[in-house]
C-alpha cells in the first residue's frame, strides 16, 4: 500500500457525524423501496444518495472496498474519488456497502444495513471482488483461539473450551448456501446450535461483537472479500478476532486478486491485515435487525437509527435521526 496518510491526520473524531451522516442519507433512499420486490432500484438509491453525500465531505477521499469497477459505473466504483478534495483535507480509504442486503430490502426481511467504514490512506486491504473464507468471534479471548487451519468441530471445541463451557451452547452464525452443507452437517454433530442467515455477512460477523445482546458467538463460511474488510472495520472498533482467506473459482478471480496488488494468493489475513490503523464505522438500519432498528415513520417525519463507531477510543454511540419527509 502506498500514498500512506498519518494517524494525526486523519481527523477520525471531526469525520465521524459526518460519516454517520453519509449512511443515514443511504438508508432513508433506500428504504423507500422496501418490498418493492426491486433489488436494482434499492440499491442504486441507496448508492446515489451515500455519493451525494460523500461529496460533501472535505475529505480526499478513494473508495476501496466498493461496488465494481469503473466500468460498472454509476455504482460507487473502486478507485472512485470522492470528497472535496480542498486543500488540505485528509487523504482517506473507504470502504463501503450502500445497501448490505439488497434481498432482504427487496423482500423487507431484516438486517438490511447501509454501511461505511473510514480510514487513513493506505491502511485498508484492498480485497478483490472475490470469495472470502471467513471465521470471526468476539472479544475477551486470547488470540488465535479459533482459527481457519483448524475444522469446524475443532472451531467450536476451542472456542467452548476458552468459555468454560459445552460445545452445545455454542451459537454459530452462518450464510445459508449450498456451499455450506458439509461445514453444517459437521457443526450439528458437535451439538452447537446453528443461526443461518440469508444475506448480510457483515451484519452476522458484527453479531459476533456481542454476544450477550445478540446470542451469537462465532460467524464462519465463504462470503463477499470486500464484505470482510467492512466486518473488519467494525470488529476493530468493538473488538473482536476475524481471519479470512481469498477463495478462487478460475484464473480471472486470482487475476482480480493480482490486479489489487495482492501476491500470496494463500494468505491468511487478520482484523489488523485487513485494517492496519484506527478507523471510524458507520451503520445505518434499512429494515429492523438486532444491530439496529430499520427506518420508521412517525408523523410527519422518518426516523433511523445508526451506530457510529471510533477504533482509536473504543467509543460506540447510537444516534437517532429523524428527517421530515
Amino acid at each position: 500500500m502506498t500514498d500512506y496518510t498519518p494517524e494525526y491526520e486523519f481527523k477520525d473524531r471531526l469525520l465521524s457525524l459526518g460519516l454517520a451522516r453519509v449512511s443515514e442519507a443511504a438508508a432513508i433512499a433506500s428504504a423507500k423501496l422496501i418490498g418493492r420486490g426491486d433489488e436494482k432500484a434499492a440499491d442504486q438509491a441507496a448508492v446515489d444518495a451515500m455519493r451525494t453525500q460523500l461529496n460533501m465531505l472535505d475529505i480526499a477521499g478513494v473508495v476501496v472496498i466498493g461496488e465494481g469497477e469503473r466500468d460498472e459505473a454509476p455504482m460507487l466504483y473502486i478507485g472512485e474519488e470522492v470528497g472535496t478534495g480542498i486543500e488540505g483535507s485528509p487523504k482517506v480509504d473507504i470502504a463501503l456497502d450502500p445497501l448490505e442486503g439488497t434481498t432482504l430490502t427487496a423482500k423487507a426481511m431484516p438486517n438490511a444495513l447501509a454501511v461505511i467504514s473510514m480510514g487513513a490512506r493506505g491502511s485498508m486491504l484492498h480485497a478483490p471482488d472475490v470469495y472470502m473464507d471467513k471465521l470471526a468471534i468476539g472479544p475477551g479471548f486470547e488470540p488465535d483461539t479459533v482459527t481457519l487451519e483448524m475444522t469446524p468441530t475443532e472451531r467450536v471445541v476451542a472456542l467452548a473450551r476458552a468459555k468454560g463451557c459445552k460445545p452445545s451452547d455454542i451459537n454459530v452464525c452462518m450464510l445459508e448456501r449450498p456451499r455450506h452443507s458439509a461445514m453444517l452437517e459437521e457443526l450439528r454433530e458437535t451439538g452447537a446450535a446453528i443461526h443461518l442467515i440469508t444475506d448480510g455477512d457483515v451484519a452476522g460477523i458484527i453479531h459476533c461483537a456481542e454476544p450477550l445482546v445478540t446470542g451469537i458467538d462465532m460467524y464462519m463460511g465463504a462470503g463477499g472479500a470486500p464484505e470482510g474488510v467492512l466486518a473488519a472495520s467494525a470488529l476493530k472498533c468493538m473488538g473482536g478476532q476475524i481471519q479470512g482467506r481469498l477463495l478462487f473459482r478460475n484464473e480471472d478471480e486470482r487475476g482480480r486478486a493480482k490486479k489489487a496488488g495482492i501476491t500470496d494468493l494463500d494468505r491468511i489475513y487478520t482484523r489488523d491485515d485487513m485494517v492496519q490503523g484506527d478507523v471510524i464505522f458507520a451503520a445505518t438500519g434499512v429494515t429492523d435487525g438486532s444491530i439496529v432498528r430499520g427506518l420508521r415513520r412517525v408523523g410527519g417525519y422518518t426516523e433511523t437509527e445508526t451506530i457510529l463507531m471510533r477504533s482509536r477510543t473504543g467509543s460506540l454511540r447510537r444516534l437517532t435521526y429523524r428527517n421530515p419527509i
